[in-house]
């Protein structure tokens, strides 16, 4: 095996962009998606940790942050950044990426900083009903749109409804500078209070942003079936042969992976280059996406995370829900390690993962975040997994699930 399509549907760097000198990225993030104009830290951990720490001088003597008990370990990890902040799981709707509303309604109180909702896999997550109960509460709303670059709410950009949204440009992603975060607040004042923010806790690192900046001509030249097989798939295998999950997909962070510094002018001009194509590239990987989320769809006792009416999501990948936790693990032993962009998204629940359970409180049962660990996988949408390539996965997913075994 020589070729590996990427996991996610990220945006293809041209060498011209890695070679271009001029342009305002926040700038041309603000005329783009129509949002205040982004302050640009180096990640989208870095912008919550900013966000996090803002809310904590306007609302002192607050120190709970509730999160989606199936999140990206980071999220948690951020806390560590903010103390005395303790980090409470919330479980979801069952089959869905949203918090569940009565669990909630429990754990919001007068000590609830702010409720991270999180727009997994480019999918709208329900930020009206958190907005609802934090509000009742004088809590914040912080939305998660590392996933979700371009996706709308009601016709606006995600990231607007709640006190706080962020995007993550980290490699991979739909508009990609090696690493870096888009933070920003409908509301002027804390908009301007998380700029000041940034110019504080953020300094230029030279290290950081050469490093960086190497990632990301790598990304220019290895980003396709060719290279991804020698940067990710032969890593993949490796970590699968020892049994190690958690480091098959990324997921084995701790808070010393946390750097904080600002994004670099250069990455931002390639960013300027790039973010011209995204929206067509984008329109591109929707067509596809709901195309084959239709087929997948037809599947007995399978179902496609899908957005809900008024709601336009990014498609970097296909989540999928499959019909128990042996369909699934049937369907990742015969395709994980197939080169066809199929994986898993976040292995563990919160409480599962050793680096971040300190810095949790006991929340409620997180049941049915457990059974979307235990049921759920993930398949590319990249243009590079062709109709042939889908059609492969459809056969095998379709014989897992019709097999009485």
């Amino acid at each position: 095996m020589t070729r590996e399509i990427p996991p996610t549907a990220g945006l293809p760097l041209r060498w011209r962009d890695v070679l271009n000198l001029s342009g305002d990225l926040a700038q041309s993030l603000a005329r783009q998606f129509s949002i205040p104009l982004p302050a640009l830290p180096c990640s989208g951990t870095a912008a919550l940790i900013i966000a996090l720490r803002v809310l904590q001088q306007r609302m002192p003597g607050r120190a709970r942050l509730i999160v989606p008990a199936y999140t990206c370990p980071l999220v948690a990890l951020a806390a560590h950044y903010c103390p005395p902040l303790r980090v409470v799981p919330c479980d979801l709707q069952p089959g869905s990426i949203d918090l569940d509303e009565q669990q909630l309604k429990h754990l919001c109180d007068d000590s609830t900083l702010a409720v991270v909702v999180t727009h997994l896999a480019g999918r709208v997550a329900d930020v009206d009903t958190a907005k609802r109960i934090a509000d009742a509460v004088g809590a914040a709303v912080i939305e998660d749109a590392a996933q979700a670059m371009g996706a709308l709410d009601d016709g606006n950009s995600v990231g607007l409804k709640g006190d706080v949204g962020f995007f993550s440009m980290a490699l991979g992603k739909g508009l990609t500078t090696a690493e870096g975060g888009v933070l920003f607040s409908r509301d002027p004042a804390l908009h301007q209070a998380l700029h000041r923010q940034c110019r504080h806790d953020l300094p230029f690192s030279l290290r950081w942003e050469l490093q960086r900046s190497a990632e990301l001509w790598g990304y220019a030249l290895l980003y396709q079936p060719r290279g991804l097989h020698y940067v990710y798939g032969k890593a993949l295998r490796a970590a699968l042969a020892q049994g190690d999950e958690v480091g098959a997909v990324g997921d084995d962070f701790s808070v010393n992976d946390i750097p904080l510094h600002r994004l670099g002018g250069y990455r931002q001009k390639v960013g300027v280059a790039a973010l011209a194509r995204l929206p067509d590239y984008l329109q591109q990987g929707r067509t596809r996406a709901l195309r084959r989320a239709a087929r997948l769809n037809a599947l007995p006792g399978v179902s496609v995370v899908m957005d809900r009416p008024g709601q336009q999501g990014t498609w970097p990948f296909l989540m999928v829900i499959m019909p128990c936790a042996r369909t699934r693990d049937t369907a990742m032993a015969l395709l994980w390690t197939s080169g066809l962009g199929v994986t898993r998204l976040f292995i563990r629940t919160l409480p599962d993962y050793p680096a971040a359970a300190p810095l949790l409180e006991a929340g409620g049962d997180i049941t049915e975040a457990q059974a979307f660990a235990a049921r759920t996988l993930s398949i590319s949408n990249s243009h590079w997994l062709t109709d042939e390539h889908f059609e492969r996965v459809l056969a095998q997913l379709k014989a897992i699930v019709a097999s009485p075994d």
